[in-house]
């Protein structure tokens, strides 16, 4: 069904699918309740499995060729997705969420400004547009929360944000090539550093069994399947629309805290969500109305 859609259709369904499938993931950590450090080793040990459990299943006698065709670019994405969950995962422990999500929220633009430096990309008006609408609506979504929070945590912040634009941005200078299967290593890299560290603090112990089920379920399954699919993202779309397009993480992970755990956001919060979902879709709608009509114009 999938391959009946066009290649820009396709893009939308895999990043905007990925980016709902791992919405639960501030929830998820909040109820795990971990040490950082803990939560680090067993993130990056579950979740590399998991990403090669998947590879597995696609590509089966091919997994290692997939792995190869990846070169040296796939070690570069390994390495800033590595950095994306050390910033965030740091990023929350030294300054507040709400200032987590909202240096977050400028990943978007920092893809922008990297892909029109680095790759001559030009985005059209209405995805500047959106990217600047959206980003307003986020800070709506975490003015509770925002805060002067501290340098350091806000340094992480920016670290995640800047390194999950140059992951999408590096993936576009090999097109056609699927860079998910480098997830596999970025798991090892983020496991062994924090492995590394808990060894050295003697922090490192198998989790409760209620934490343990719960990591199992978000770092098994929900992040490699959601963040495979946004990995692929950049080989149908722009690097800052996939980007654009994480954004629904934050609105729809917000809506989870508020279901499952009763922290009910502000209704300035509710504005903010609704106006990047809004924006989104509009978007959406719009270029696939566009879409329609060159279409047209081409069977002319």
């Amino acid at each position: 069904m999938i391959h009946s859609l066009s290649h820009r259709q396709q893009g939308l369904l895999l990043t905007g699918g990925g980016a709902l499938i791992i919405s639960p993931d501030a929830l998820l950590i909040k109820l795990i309740g971990l040490p950082d450090s803990q939560i680090l080793l067993w993130r990056g040990l579950l979740t590399a499995l998991g990403f090669l459990l998947i590879m597995l299943a696609r590509h089966g006698a091919g997994t290692v060729a997939a792995y190869r065709r990846c070169g040296w670019t796939g070690i570069g994405v390994a390495v800033l997705f590595s950095l994306s969950t050390y910033g965030f995962v740091l990023g929350n422990q030294y300054t507040k969420g709400g200032n987590v999500l909202m240096i977050l929220a400028g990943a978007p633009l920092i893809a922008a400004l990297l892909s029109r430096l680095f790759l001559g990309e030009r985005l059209p008006r209405r995805t500047w547009l959106a990217i600047w609408i959206c980003l307003f609506g986020t800070s709506l979504i975490v003015l509770d929360d925002a805060g002067a929070g501290s340098w350091m945590g806000n340094g992480f912040a920016l670290l995640a944000a800047t390194a999950l634009a140059a992951n999408f941005t590096l993936c576009r200078t090999r097109p056609g090539v699927d860079m998910s299967p480098m997830l596999t290593l970025s798991g090892l890299i983020v496991a062994a550093t924090a492995g590394l560290l808990g060894l050295a603090g003697g922090s490192i112990a198998l989790p409760p069994a209620d934490s343990l089920l719960l990591l199992i379920l978000l770092c098994l399954v929900l992040l490699p399947l959601g963040f495979t699919l946004i990995q692929r993202g950049p080989l149908y779309l722009p690097a800052a629309e996939v980007g654009l397009l994480m954004l629904m993480e934050v609105v729809v992970g917000t809506l989870w805290v508020w279901w499952l755990l009763a922290e009910r956001p502000a209704p300035i919060a509710l504005l903010g969500g609704g106006l990047v979902l809004g924006t989104l879709l509009a978007k959406g709608l719009y270029e696939r109305r566009l879409e329609r009509r060159l279409r047209g114009l081409g069977e002319a």
